[in-house]
């Protein structure tokens, strides 16, 4: 297995180019289209582009959050769980 790169042949992770915030149960772009990126401190290669957020995504989420409060505290533990190892 190859740990130091992901998304070649044999690695254990697998990566997007491009990551937004994860709200209401999809990515999503940052409010203001501002991305960072993130190298490897292995190769010094790009891993992977990610949003640089700010207090409006962070209201975003927080609404989704609310609403989705009351479906997801009667969901069980093992939709939960499957739901999170999806992301």
């Amino acid at each position: 297995m190859i740990y130091a790169q992901p998304g070649t042949a044999g690695a254990i992770l697998s990566l997007k180019p491009r990551y937004g915030n994860f709200i209401n149960g999809e990515f999503v772009a940052p409010v203001k289209g501002q991305y960072f990126t993130n190298t490897s401190p292995v190769t010094g290669e790009v891993i992977a582009e990610f949003p640089r957020s700010d207090a409006a995504d962070i209201e975003l989420a927080l609404d989704a959050a609310h609403a989705a409060a009351d479906a997801w505290g009667r969901t069980s533990v093992q939709d939960r769980s499957n739901l999170l190892l999806k992301i």
